[in-house]
């Protein structure tokens, strides 16, 4: 099949970014009067500080802050002292702090920074000098100290082969002491597979992830200071299985076959298993060990619910929130654990959790005044009920609705705190958001009739939802980013009739050649393979870029992405931009050359935010 446009996949070629600039700048000049008011209003709650993760050591807490102007690196002392070890702006432009981590006992930090690109650089430090230790480059994760300065990490291999010769994308892990490093885990591993890797909470096992994309997984364990002698202990089948600990002689995995709600089994060192707490009508996402107890975390109708259960799987105690929200960071030692919570319309809380329950370490709270949230149930098209969430103004309703959708690798949509929604809402528009089918709300079988060749089901999802709210008298623009970006174009071109507008984000619209792209060929496990026949004829069917038609009336759509966009090729944005343009179709390409995947700095975003939300505003006619 012929592709006029695959030229603008050579982002490296001046013709392409003299295309790509031209566009950018007519999108920016058009919305700029409007744009720059909402960006005020933006402002007003980006420059609320937000926390992006918490971490726990003996030492104290470690709060990794997004403020309006850099991210910054925060420790709370046990006294409640507080003191920033490291801010962006010092590591140089438009930087953005992706993670964080701590030692257990608190004297190593290590963080990853880049202008936004996946690839970047991880640097450790001492938390009382503050002198560099060590760097990493490239794509670098899940440390694991052994020794004050003796580690293993995880190298994300998208470029280049591996030290034993296996092509990309592909993981192995390494030992790291004193600036020299041997691989010493996943020789022989296949491409498409990766690598999760952690420890034991009594620091004697390694607990080892291995998983093909996001279907299934096996766990690996062994003595931590051995890496010889980790080996298979649980191999599962086509579901996915993760490791949760290793506690009085016993594993524990979390397990999702079955109905895929996920249930906690124990390993015997004999090989015995058996079922500790069983599948309930809510997804159990992940478990922790705090002191002699589990805490576990569910998600009900897409909030989270905190359980506390003995060793032998007696509940003990839940913890709710109000109003529904997300509990992210959970990271627990010894006998406490820290977290984050967050909602439609606060910021965030983060708590700690012992014996004595939970206490708030740190807060930002806004004025709800007049906001509101509900949650309603919409039939798809297979009766299958859709749950959704409406943020709205409690005193003005404009019947002007933003609707966000995901969709896909089981990302679970949970209620946050969206910046730059707050001021759409206090000028009577209404925010939804569709818990669809392919996400994790409803456990892994949820997700897998969203996988694949059932990925019809959500695109249906999300089109009842739309349809519904058209029905009962909104007009409604569609909304989302990276697979979410897809489905919003998968929108728009199936019922172009009933959105007045689409918003299409970082996204995958080519797919008949997205494994081609990047890290692409990572995202078989979750889509199918274009190479294979019965998989491309499923995917041409609702490829966005290949199912635009000519003489078709289309609302306009604006299409935003990051030049150096290293995880989704920006290509993707360019080539369905330049097929809405050949067929007439008013749109908006808007374009980031300081940003990627991961994100921007805090005020590049903010900018990208108020472009989207004027474009959002010019649709809907709101002023």
């Amino acid at each position: 099949m012929s592709d006029p446009y695959i030229w603008l996949e050579n982002i490296d070629d001046p013709k392409v970014k003299e295309w790509v600039l031209e566009r950018d700048k007519k999108t920016r000049e058009e919305l700029s009067s409007l744009s720059s008011k909402l960006l005020e209003r933006i402002l007003e709650y980006y420059r609320i500080p937000y926390v992006v993760s918490v971490r726990l050591s003996r030492r104290g807490y470690y709060l990794l802050v997004r403020r309006y102007d850099s991210y910054v690196i925060e420790r709370i002392g046990s006294s409640g002292s507080r003191s920033i070890l490291v801010d962006s702006r010092d590591l140089g432009r438009n930087i953005v702090i992706k993670w964080m981590d701590v030692s257990d006992d608190g004297d190593r930090l290590v963080y990853s920074f880049s202008s936004g690109s996946d690839e970047g650089i991880v640097r450790i430090i001492d938390t009382d000098s503050l002198d560099v230790v060590d760097e990493l480059y490239g794509v670098v994760g899940d440390i694991v100290w052994i020794g004050r300065d003796r580690y293993y990490y995880v190298r994300f291999y998208r470029r280049e082969e591996t030290p034993d010769g296996v092509k990309p994308p592909a993981e192995r892990v390494f030992l790291r002491e004193n600036g020299r490093e041997e691989m010493v885990f996943g020789k022989g591993i296949p491409s498409l597979y990766m690598i999760g890797l952690d420890k034991s909470s009594d620091g004697s096992k390694a607990l080892v992830t291995v998983s093909y994309g996001w279907r299934r997984s096996s766990v690996y364990a062994g003595d931590l200071f051995d890496p010889g002698n980790w080996s298979m202990i649980y191999r599962g089948g086509d579901y996915v299985s993760v490791p949760v600990d290793y506690v009085n002689g016993k594993y524990y995995i979390l397990c999702f076959d079955r109905d895929g709600m996920g249930r906690l089994l124990s390993l015997s060192s004999s090989g015995d298993i058996e079922e500790v707490i069983g599948e309930k009508d809510y997804p159990l996402r992940t478990v922790e060990v705090v002191d002699d107890k589990f805490l576990l975390y569910y998600l009900v109708n897409a909030s989270s619910k905190l359980v506390i259960a003995s060793f032998n799987g007696e509940f003990l105690d839940e913890i709710s929130f109000d109003p529904p929200g997300t509990v992210s960071s959970l990271d627990c030692l010894d006998d406490k654990c820290v977290f984050k919570y967050e909602s439609f319309y606060i910021p965030y809380r983060v708590y700690l959790y012992n014996n004595n329950g939970l206490k708030v370490l740190d807060e930002q709270l806004i004025e709800a005044g007049d906001l509101g949230v509900e949650e309603f149930w919409v039939r798809s098209y297979d009766g299958t009920p859709i749950h959704v969430f409406k943020v709205y103004n409690k005193k003005r309703d404009l019947k002007k609705a933003l609707l966000y959708g995901y969709g896909g690798f089981s990302i679970s949509v949970t209620p946050r705190f969206y910046h730059m929604v707050i001021p759409f809402i206090e000028d009577g528009g209404s925010f939804f958001v569709a818990n669809i089918r392919g996400g994790g709300e409803y456990g892994e079988k949820w997700h897998r009739a969203g996988m694949g060749r059932f990925k019809e089901n959500v695109f249906q999802d999300f089109i009842a939802v739309a349809q519904y709210l058209k029905n009962n008298g909104y007009e409604v623009v569609v909304w989302g980013s990276s697979n979410g970006g897809l489905l919003t174009a998968v929108t728009l071109t199936r019922i172009p009739d009933v959105i007045s507008g689409a918003v299409i984000g970082y996204p995958v619209l080519d797919m008949l050649r997205f494994h081609k792209l990047f890290i692409g060929k990572l995202w078989i496990t979750e889509y199918g393979n274009p190479d294979d026949p019965s998989d491309r004829e499923y995917l041409i069917k609702y490829s966005p870029y290949h199912n635009l038609k000519p003489n078709k009336k289309y609302p306009p759509a604006m299409i935003y992405t990051g030049l150096y966009d290293d995880r989704v090729h920006p290509g993707h944005a360019f080539k369905f931009a330049a097929k809405l343009e050949e067929i007439g179709v008013k749109y908006y390409l808007r374009v980031e050359t300081v940003s990627g995947h991961s994100g921007a700095d805090p005020m590049v975003k903010a900018r990208e935010y108020a472009d989207i939300l004027a474009f959002i505003y010019k649709t809907l006619g709101m002023s």
